[in-house]
């Protein structure tokens, strides 16, 4: 059986998890994207897989990207399969977003800016700062 080296996205008909998310630019390498698998952030069918899981189009990811404080996790069905990393618009193609996954997404995102409603825009000045000072020692 002869490999396909064909890397054009209609040609393949499976590919692994690891060089697909690194194809549809979730993470810049594929070194990163197999230790994010392995770390648990990445599903499939619900359940955590291995690097070498390969996948077919249709198939419905989940992903968590980001830091723990501002982590976003996105559910995407495979359109394409790709073994090429491209730009971001040839990267576009290869995933669509579902609707719930969106929705989601923006959820959290409004509900990061109101948490962050609290704090002021701008650090007091040097007046102040001793006005505060002078409040709370008075209220001592």
């Amino acid at each position: 059986m002869s490999k396909n080296t064909n890397n054009n996205p209609q040609s393949l008909a499976k590919i692994r998890l690891d060089k697909w998310l690194w194809a549809a630019r979730f993470y810049r390498t594929r070194t990163l994207a197999k230790q994010v698998i392995e770390s648990g952030r990445v599903h499939y069918g619900g359940s955590r897989v291995k690097t070498s899981k390969e996948i077919s189009v249709g198939d419905e990811l989940t992903i968590r990207q980001g830091s723990a404080t501002a982590m976003t996790e996105k559910t995407v069905v495979v359109e394409a399969l790709s073994a090429q990393r491209g730009n971001a618009t040839a990267a576009e193609v290869l995933y669509s977003e579902t609707k719930e996954s969106e929705t989601r997404r923006a959820y959290y995102a409004e509900q990061r800016k109101l948490a962050n409603l609290a704090r002021p825009d701008n650090k007091p000045n040097k007046k102040e700062r001793r006005d505060l000072q002078r409040f709370k020692s008075n209220q001592d």
